[in-house]
């Protein structure tokens, strides 16, 4: 039998590993019946894979006439859940496996190589005995990926994964099977706990597991389904498997969220069914299940585990409610996207992630469609509804964070968070701007704005409400923010509406104080220069701490307090804009703190979350010229 190994494990493996070559060794001295095995593994150094050589040792019937005309015949196999092409596994790692096998009276050697034809010699055997040895040596690859794939200890764990139902089958039929597995080094590492040591299973010592016997059409309408489990206390060595049993393997499937156990457990859950007979590739590394098969599988496991693992590990439900509790407290918009039949403890992210996930494609599925049926007309009503509760919630981050400021921060963090600096927003970039300002904590209606000037010259204000090559006087100065709103500020018949605000920071003096009511005027006489041709509406607001002296002096100057959630004045002032003309033109002055500025968003912020977030009118106080 010559074979082409690289090809062949690239067909049939594909991704094989040194375990590959315990798992197969000892399937097939358990297929041989051996009670007794020994797996030794030799390297003089693990820098030195070289020196690598597996022996494996059992006391099955051997190579038997029928035994080695199987082995020499890929695929030749009598049962479902044989592959028949394990062995191939030897020659990716191996240039040679030497094997010595006493049977009956007879003694049989041959080498198993690339170049393997069947030449084998067999003679009398002057001992009476069954014992099989395959010697493995050669090793192919540069190194060793792993000092686990070395360790008896190591190797143990892996062997009790990958065999568990055989040998919790075997326990359960009294049968005897005991592995031994060594390891000899001339060069220990004590970091790596990588020295000369002998571990051991005895299938008679296994852990008892308990069995829950049910039925799921959705998997099998004719049979039942069998759940072996166990969980136990253990804070020394926490493990975690969940399994399908196929053809007397575990392979592998992951149904706990991340972290899903607590720690200081050990469990095991091994899910039997005949649906899963033979549902391995030839590698028995994958699991041949149609997708709508596993998930159909990998559903029923998880509801049947979470059961057993909330019976068994209560804090677990205490702790998953309070998760999901703070989750719906935390987005609100995703309520009924969070996954419900988690199994073990929920990992906060990974819930987090599948509800936006599933959110986005429920907004997708609204987005694409080219028209609305009734049910995705009602579907897009809460979607939306849900959209503008997040973007509540986003809002309330904002006025948190500007409930932070305090008097170490600079007037500039303040303005900043409202309105990036040195910034003109545009109404043709509407859809980009609208998320790089928060105009809104003003009120809402100035988020349709035509332009937003931050902290820019008072000049390109003016050109913003006059007429494209009108003459626009040189001027400076800055307001801290400016807005104009306007359906068509060309239209020479289209009123124009203004907001300034001017803002001062945390803990300053008086004077500085009431520099801000000295500002709005000067921006005012400005403006009022276009009232009422260009401009119909005008909106002063000053934002500054207010204190006793600093209250004194409004009411000194017979500004009237106005109701708010904090301190906020107001009074008309008289404005001449034209030197050589007397005529006063009164204009609305607001004079708020900042935690009146802030409260009173908050508030207008939190009107708007109705039943599901949906949108109720809210007017601010606004005073016009």
């Amino acid at each position: 039998m010559k074979i082409n190994t690289e090809n062949a494990v690239k067909l049939f493996f594909t991704n094989p590993s040194l375990e590959m070559v315990y798992f197969e060794s000892i399937a097939n001295s358990i297929d041989a019946g051996a009670t007794e095995i020994e797996l030794k593994l030799n390297i003089e150094s693990y820098s030195k894979p070289e020196t690598l050589k597996v022996s494996v040792k059992d006391n099955g019937i051997g190579f038997t006439d029928k035994n080695f005309g199987k082995f020499s015949q890929l695929l030749e196999v009598e049962e479902e859940d044989h592959k028949g092409i394990g062995r191939l596994v030897f020659l990716n790692y191996f240039k040679t496996v030497d094997i010595s096998s006493y049977f009956e009276d007879r003694k049989r050697n041959f080498v198993f190589s690339n170049k393997f034809d069947g030449e084998n010699k067999v003679i009398t055997a002057k001992e009476n005995k069954k014992e099989t040895i395959l010697l493995m040596e050669g090793y192919k690859k540069d190194k060793v990926k792993s000092y686990d794939y070395l360790k008896p200890t190591s190797i143990k764990k892996s062997l009790l994964l990958h065999f568990l139902p055989l040998f919790y089958s075997m326990k359960i039929e009294n049968k005897k099977l005991q592995i031994k597995i060594i390891l000899e080094t001339k060069e220990p590492n004590k970091t790596y706990d990588f020295f000369n040591q002998t571990s051991e299973i005895n299938v008679n010592q296994i852990q008892e597991l308990k069995k829950l016997t049910f039925s799921d059409e959705r998997i099998d309408l004719f049979e039942n389904l069998e759940l072996y489990y166990s969980i136990n206390k253990n804070y020394e060595d926490q493990n975690v498997i969940t399994a399908l049993c196929i053809d007397n393997r575990t392979i592998p499937v992951d149904i706990f969220s991340k972290g899903g156990i607590p720690q200081g457990h050990e469990v095991i859950f091994l899910l039997y069914s005949s649906l899963f007979k033979g549902k391995t590739n030839a590698s028995r590394q994958e699991l041949t299940l149609t997708e709508i098969q596993l998930n159909t599988v990998k559903k029923v496991f998880r509801e049947k585990a979470a059961e057993i693992i909330n019976k068994e590990i209560p804090s677990i439900q205490e702790r998953n409610k309070a998760i999901n509790e703070s989750l719906v407290n935390r987005y609100p918009h995703l309520q009924g996207y969070f996954e419900e039949e988690v199994l073990g403890i929920i990992d906060r992210n990974e819930l987090l992630q599948e509800a936006q996930a599933k959110f986005f494609h429920a907004q997708k599925e609204i987005l694409d469609a080219t028209s609305l049926s009734d049910a995705q007309y009602e579907k897009s009503i809460e979607i939306s509804s849900r959209v503008l509760m997040e973007y509540i919630l986003y809002r309330n981050i904002i006025i948190k964070k500007l409930k932070s400021i305090d008097k170490s921060n600079s007037e500039s963090d303040i303005h900043k968070i409202i309105v990036p600096m040195r910034k003109t927003l545009k109404k043709e970039n509407l859809v980009n701007d609208i998320y790089n300002n928060n105009a809104w904590l003003l009120d809402d209606k100035y988020m349709t704005y035509s332009a937003i000037l931050s902290d820019e010259e008072m000049e390109n204000l003016v050109r913003e409400i006059t007429i494209d090559g009108d003459e626009v006087q040189k001027d400076s100065t800055r307001p801290d923010i400016a807005m104009v709103f306007s359906s068509n500020p060309n239209d020479e018949n289209n009123k124009l509406d203004v907001v300034i605000v001017e803002l001062k920071k945390v803990d300053i003096g008086l004077a500085k104080k009431e520099e801000v009511i000295s500002q709005l005027k000067q921006r005012a006489r400005k403006l009022l220069n276009y009232y009422p041709n260009r401009i119909q509406r005008i909106w002063f607001y000053g934002i500054v701490e207010f204190d006793k002296e600093f209250i004194r002096s409004l009411k000194e100057e017979k500004y009237l307090q106005v109701f708010s959630s904090g301190n906020h004045y107001y009074k008309e002032l008289d404005i001449i804009p034209d030197y050589d003309d007397d005529l006063l033109i009164p204009i609305g002055v607001n004079l708020l703190s900042l935690d009146a500025f802030l409260n009173d968003a908050e508030s207008r912020n939190s009107t708007r979350k109705g039943n599901h977030g949906d949108l109720e009118p809210v007017h601010a106080t606004a005073y016009s010229s």
